[in-house]
């Protein structure tokens, strides 16, 4: 079996072939927990798990760039933001789903910022956004599923304030999704509980920090994810990203570690059933 814990079927990438995508999943017998970032896609998130029940899982939150209206040129798939303001009633109401097994993904994205915001304002938002998504993964008992994307100028930033507010809040349920950064912040996380997810990422060339940093994280504080429809892995680069090429990235993380993938495979699938509560 494997386990892609981070992916977005829920987006409008999956709009044409979805039902075709989320039918190899039910053949493959794989488990995929589809991560929303406003309102509109993690309803959508918790419909398809509604549907495919076993297969597929929800998780719930407000991104941080949907606090702001903006054009975003990502390479592989530009898109377009709505402001929402966080609403703790709707998202708590969305949370209680039996099949939602996580908040986020929440957490701090200082790498895009509209002109015409002032940095502190469009940082103290999402400080205050992320403390509320926070609370309420508290409030259910849900682990929650960390976004973090450093500005430019600024490396590191968006790390080290999302370690200061996880330090301060004391609640260390969490996972950091697409881990980006390098072995002295990742230690930090660890230090506090918190499980590494890798993406496609890893595979790609010159990526030697993130190399030592897969080495040295321990095998049962590791998950794998595609985080599709973005950051295909190597091999399929430069297509639309999809669950099973999860495969590539525990095949990169086994090669890195000097391990057989069948044992890896078991220990991110033991790691994602444990974390999230999967049956």
């Amino acid at each position: 079996m494997l386990i892609d814990t981070h992916a977005h079927l829920n987006f409008s990438a999956f709009k044409d072939d979805g039902p075709d995508i989320i039918q190899q999943i039910v053949n493959d017998d794989m488990k995929v927990i589809n991560v929303g970032s406003q309102l509109s896609t993690s309803k959508r998130a918790v419909e398809l798990a509604d549907k495919h029940q076993g297969n597929l899982y929800a998780a719930v939150g407000l991104h941080p760039i949907h606090l702001f209206a903006m054009d975003y040129d990502e390479m592989e798939m530009p898109f377009k933001t709505k402001k929402e303001d966080f609403s703790q009633e709707a998202y708590e109401k969305l949370a209680e789903h039996k099949n939602v097994v996580a908040i986020g993904e929440t957490g701090l994205d200082y790498f895009h910022r509209p002109k015409d915001i002032a940095e502190m304002e469009f940082i103290n938002k999402q400080k205050w956004t992320f403390l509320k998504e926070l609370q309420l993964a508290k409030k259910l008992g849900l682990p929650y599923i960390l976004h973090c994307r450093d500005s430019r100028e600024k490396p590191g930033q968006a790390y080290k304030d999302i370690l200061a507010v996880l330090k301060e809040f004391k609640y260390f349920k969490g996972v950091i999704h697409c881990f980006s950064s390098d072995w002295d912040i990742a230690a930090k996380f660890l230090d506090m509980g918190l499980m590494i997810s890798f993406t496609g990422i890893i595979t790609y060339p010159k990526t030697n920090e993130l190399t030592r940093v897969v080495k040295k994280t321990p095998l049962d504080r590791i998950m794998a994810e595609t985080d599709a429809p973005y950051l295909a892995p190597q091999i399929v680069r430069g297509k639309r990203n999809e669950p099973r090429f999860v495969r590539y990235i525990i095949d990169q993380i086994a090669e890195i570690k000097g391990k057989e993938f069948n044992e890896v495979n078991e220990a991110v699938t033991r790691n994602a059933n444990q974390f999230f509560g999967l049956k």
